[in-house]
């Protein structure tokens, strides 16, 4: 049946509050308006930001009931008007990064942050602020972070798609839309690791693992990886940690052990939690006079504290890295093909596959440590 132009019904899991198990319900995904695609879903995957937000009763979450999900690949079955950049059929992966190839920003190389459609947890389509996505009794459902595929269908503006070969499988292609992208883009295009240097991984979830997979693309000789969860270490084998710490089994502070193994403390370290606590270890390990910290680690309420003369004194710099200083419809391309040409490992990031319908299992297994990247399918 033809649908272009139309109104689809579609199931789509729809969080109703806070911190609730998502339901599966009848939704209706309403035409692209201009700019704008819509996509069948082939699959998606559960990042941990999806789940920061989900648990969230006020601001940047509140706002319900929500589609969330922003790991996805789809087909794109209907164009608004004024899109030449895609045709119907063609293998996309949305981000919720924009990538306008309009303004500043986004036209120079030293920058990933779009300044025509500044990045905001926001419930509504970039453009005109208003939803694509409603029920059947005509309730508005808000959007996640421009893309919500945790649905059949979604809407995405025509600046978070990118059009991808298909001849990755979508359940590794996925991937790239949100966590490896952005700790690979953190090693290789944040930090700029250089080949035969330290790195420190605080927190080595999907994150930390591709920042790891970064380094080690990078050259980086020695690789620490920190987490409370002792597992960890040898699924951090396949992504080149070549050294593990937990806490728990340390007298000493993380930092004070990073400093005694490196001697003097390692060159670039990643904080992937998004706990202050973190970033202030992180900080403390990174090598006086060229060490740099790179946060990747998300928490809407953390708070740092750095004095003026430790930053002067000791020469280190920190960064922030989001999406990993990468631009989606450049860098998506190249690093789905260093995966063709099997030099990037994206098929040990998926550790569960589920369909729609146990999309709650996933949430389960995320928040239980046992998952790395569980990809929900949509016709499984």
């Amino acid at each position: 049946m033809e649908t272009e132009g139309k109104p689809i019904h579609c199931k789509a899991a729809v969080c109703r509050k806070a911190g609730e198990a998502l339901k599966i319900e009848e939704v209706i995904v309403a035409p692209p308006r201009s700019r704008e695609v819509r996509i069948k879903i082939i699959c998606t995957a559960l990042c941990h930001s999806d789940i920061i937000v989900w648990k969230l009763e006020e601001a940047p979450g509140g706002y319900f009931p929500r589609i969330f999900g922003h790991e996805a690949i789809g087909i794109v079955e209907s164009l608004g008007e004024n899109v030449n950049e895609v045709k119907k059929g063609d293998l996309v992966i949305p981000t919720f990064l924009p990538d306008c190839r309009e303004c500043k920003d986004c036209l120079s190389e030293k920058s990933n942050l779009c300044s025509k459609f500044p990045f905001s947890i926001s419930p509504w389509m970039p453009r005109d602020g208003t939803s694509r996505l409603s029920n059947t009794e005509g309730e508005v459902l808000y959007h996640f972070i421009n893309v919500s595929s945790f649905s059949e269908y979604a809407v995405v503006d025509i600046a978070h798609i990118t059009k991808i070969d298909p001849s990755v499988p979508p359940n590794k292609a996925c991937l790239l839309s949100c966590g490896v992208a952005t700790g690979v883009g953190a090693a290789c295009k944040t930090a700029k690791v250089e080949a035969g240097s330290t790195v420190a991984i605080f927190g080595i979830g999907a994150i930390g693992l591709a920042v790891a997979e970064g380094a080690r693309l990078c050259g980086a000789t020695r690789i620490i990886g920190v987490d409370l969860n002792p597992n960890k270490f040898e699924l951090g084998k396949k992504f080149g940690v070549t050294d593990f710490i937990n806490p728990r089994d340390c007298n000493n502070k993380p930092s004070e052990v990073i400093n005694k193994m490196t001697d003097g403390g390692a060159d670039y370290c990643f904080e992937c939690v998004g706990l202050g606590s973190l970033v202030q270890e992180a900080y403390a390990c990174c090598r006086k006079g060229w060490g740099k910290t790179i946060i990747l680690g998300v928490d809407p309420k953390t708070q740092l504290n750095f004095s003026s003369y430790d930053i002067l004194h000791s020469g280190k710099s920190i960064m922030g890295s989001f999406y990993g200083s990468m631009k989606p419809k450049s860098d998506i391309p190249l690093l789905l093909q260093r995966y063709v040409n099997k030099e990037l490992n994206l098929d040990d990031f998926i550790t569960h596959e589920v369909g729609l319908e146990d999309i709650n299992k996933a949430f389960d297994l995320l928040l239980e440590g046992k998952s790395i990247r569980c990809v929900i399918w949509m016709n499984k």
